[in-house]
């Protein structure tokens, strides 16, 4: 497979019309840590933009990086067309934090409320109770933190992110402790988000999820961007299962010049190029098999998923197809 790359920048101090988020050639050392090495990318307003990788990849610094809380070594970062170094920048950022902790003394609405005013923002009360309705704690707003789950924790975190109207929303794990019921609310906020032309960075390990919402993915590994693009060229590919006995040599031979083979006993998964004719492919292949006396049990046709292709390009690390 062929990496695509992100949409990069084409010269530097120049920000694409319509792109919220501009990195070019981020760099960070933590002593003699590389932990972020020349990372390019970007994100369009309205666009759904997923970052994944193996823990250690970078995706925190980076996160980091583009927020202010960590000085990059090299590299330019805009946010919504501004120097991220610009504190206006990240006026109209809303942040989700993996890791956060929120004054267990205050009740909900309060710490909401809190949240505003150190934004600097004038959001009514009624759009505050608003925002806390729709990640779900509308009937706790007047509840101590304190005596919140960590979902609800979850859900207030995100409340905060959204509450000062921003054009763009980081979300670091944002469903990392959400049931699945949660989990479905942040995708369906995500989407409206997204409606609304608000441009989201989403860091998360929930595969599934990342496959549902996002537009296009960067993939990190050792602080470089491995692959990146969307989910249509990542996926490209399409995965045919067979069972199968009485398999001779050459009817192996067969399947393997078909595409890459992976046998578990019986079973044959063949991963297909993503520019194959499948209507004429498969069957041709299955005629072939039963001409070399193979008995075919079953046959099964699929996309690849991007949990496996993720892992593809990370064992491989250049994003091409394992050998």
């Amino acid at each position: 497979m062929t990496t695509v790359s992100a949409a990069e920048p084409t010269s530097v101090g120049q920000s694409p019309d319509g792109t919220a988020v501009w990195c070019s050639g981020l760099r960070k050392r933590y002593r003699r840590r590389l932990a972020v090495d020349g990372v390019s990318f970007s994100v369009g307003r309205g666009e759904v933009v997923g970052l994944l990788g193996p823990n250690g990849a970078g995706k925190t610094t980076v996160i980091k990086s583009l927020l202010g809380l960590v000085r990059p070594d090299a590299g330019e970062i805009l946010l919504l067309g501004r120097p991220a170094t610009e504190p206006p920048a990240r006026a109209r950022v809303g942040y989700l934090p993996e890791l956060f902790r929120y004054q267990p003394w205050l009740t909900a609405a309060e710490v909401v409320a809190l949240h505003v005013r150190l934004a600097g923002i004038g959001v009514p009360v009624a759009e505050q109770d608003a925002c806390l309705a729709t990640v779900g704690l509308g009937d706790r707003r007047q509840d101590r933190v304190g005596g919140f789950s960590k979902g609800m924790q979850q859900r207030l975190g995100l409340a905060l992110a959204l509450v000062a109207r921003p054009e763009l929303v980081v979300l670091d794990e944002p469903t990392s402790a959400l049931d699945p019921l949660g989990r479905a609310d942040v995708r369906d906020i995500v989407l409206e988000l997204k409606a609304r032309q608000v441009a989201v960075l989403l860091n998360s390990h929930l595969i599934g999820e990342v496959e549902r919402v996002c537009d296009r993915v960067v993939i990190l590994d050792h602080g470089k961007v491995a692959a990146a693009g969307t989910l249509a060229d990542l996926l490209g590919q399409r995965e045919l299962r067979l069972r199968l006995t009485e398999v001779s040599e050459a009817a192996y031979a067969r399947l393997a010049a078909t595409g890459r083979v992976v046998r578990t006993a019986d079973d044959y998964a063949l991963e297909l190029p993503g520019d194959t004719d499948v209507t004429a492919a498969v069957p041709d292949l299955v005629t072939a098999l039963v001409g070399f006396g193979v008995r075919v049990h079953a046959v099964d046709l699929g996309r690849i998923s991007l949990e496996q292709r993720l892992l593809d390009i990370l064992r491989t690390g250049n994003g091409e197809e394992p050998r």
